[in-house]
């Protein structure tokens, strides 16, 4: 690649980069083409490497990425990220718009729970939450607060998969509809209680819990087992524990 050719593709990245999710590294990006992002660029220091890893880890993908993928010397891709990934790719997609993501969770009836994080505080835990519920193919993420779960933190720790559901930010007061099963240390235990498909499933922060204000609102209550004197479980994992005692739908979910 010309050095003119580069300054033009640093060019546009940094041209677009303010508006757009970052996809750090290859099983990012590769997640997100495959749930239909909009990726118009990608840029990677050793583009043979990278195509490597494609054919070996998504065979379905090597022909996109490698029409994608523009190279560029290392110098240039630090330049161009906060931190090089191992896998030395990086990529820039289209956000999700929000009234598509709001409309797709409020639509009733509902095959698969929304999964809702009261006031989270952890990025890596935000994304890995999104992984978990694009696994079990729920409708959504919605978080409240001030922490935004597309940072670029979160989506790499959701692997891209934030592209798989619909996710936002929603105020607690704003809701989709469905009934409220909060989990809470004071709860009926989860395995006696069936989960509907249009539930929201509330979780809290390690350390805080649920709001008050959502607490009050709870359709139900519930616990997750735990022995005496442990103090709370990782939020991915209670996200897990309550996902696997729902059970999942038979079919995908619907495309956000």
């Amino acid at each position: 690649m010309s050095d003119d050719d580069t300054a033009k593709a640093v060019q546009r990245w940094r041209e677009a980069a303010p508006d757009a999710v970052l996809l750090d590294g290859f099983h990012t990006l590769k997640h997100a083409l495959r749930f239909g992002a909009d990726v118009p660029y990608a840029v990677t220091s050793d583009k043979a490497a990278v195509l490597g890893l494609a054919e070996d880890l998504a065979g379905d993908m090597t022909e996109r990425i490698a029409a994608l993928l523009v190279e560029v010397p290392l110098e240039t891709l630090r330049e161009l990220v906060p931190k090089v990934h191992p896998t030395r790719v990086a990529a820039l997609a289209v956000r999700p718009e929000r009234e598509k993501n709001t409309e797709l969770l409020s639509r009733l009836p509902r095959r698969a729970p929304i999964v809702v994080l009261d006031n989270p505080r952890n990025l890596g835990n935000m994304g890995a939450v999104v992984r978990l519920a694009a696994g079990f193919g729920v409708t959504g993420v919605v978080t409240t607060g001030d922490m935004d779960p597309w940072h670029p933190n979160a989506v790499r720790a959701g692997a891209g998969l934030h592209y798989a559901t619909a996710v936002e930010r929603l105020p607690s007061d704003a809701l989709p509809p469905g009934p409220l099963y909060v989990l809470d240390p004071e709860g009926d235990d989860i395995r006696s209680v069936p989960l509907p498909d249009d539930a929201l499933l509330v979780f809290g922060s390690e350390r805080h819990g649920v709001s008050p204000e959502l607490r009050a609102r709870a359709t139900r209550l519930l616990s997750l087992p735990m022995r005496p004197q442990v103090s709370s479980y990782n939020l991915a994992t209670s996200v897990a524990m309550a996902l696997f005692h729902w059970g999942g739908p038979a079919d995908p979910p619907p495309s956000p």
